[in-house]
């Protein structure tokens, strides 16, 4: 008994050594939405982007609009101020 017990805990670390390690997360960066191409409608009225058409998942968030704290780094977030003027683009 007291061998098999000795075997045990001599292949506990073998065994883990076979494991393959998780990759780490990619990390997408700041601007996998493309809002930087979008910046130069910072301070234009929001109005402007009911006439646009956007390849991917856009949310408009008005002043004081509840909105769900989950990050999306494909989605693209147009920030409005009190008089519907957009103050900032970002992804989120």
């Amino acid at each position: 008994m007291k061998h098999a017990i000795v075997a045990l805990s001599l292949a506990a670390p073998l065994l883990v050594a076979c494991v393959e390690p998780m990759p780490a997360p990619v990390d997408p960066g700041p601007d996998a939405c493309g809002a930087s191409r979008f910046q130069y409608l910072v301070g234009k009225p929001g109005v402007l982007l009911d006439g646009m058409r956007f390849g991917q998942e856009v949310r408009v968030i008005q002043h004081g609009m509840a909105v769900t704290m989950d990050y999306r780094a494909d989605r693209l977030n147009f920030w409005l101020d009190r008089r519907d003027v957009i103050e900032r683009v970002v992804c989120g």
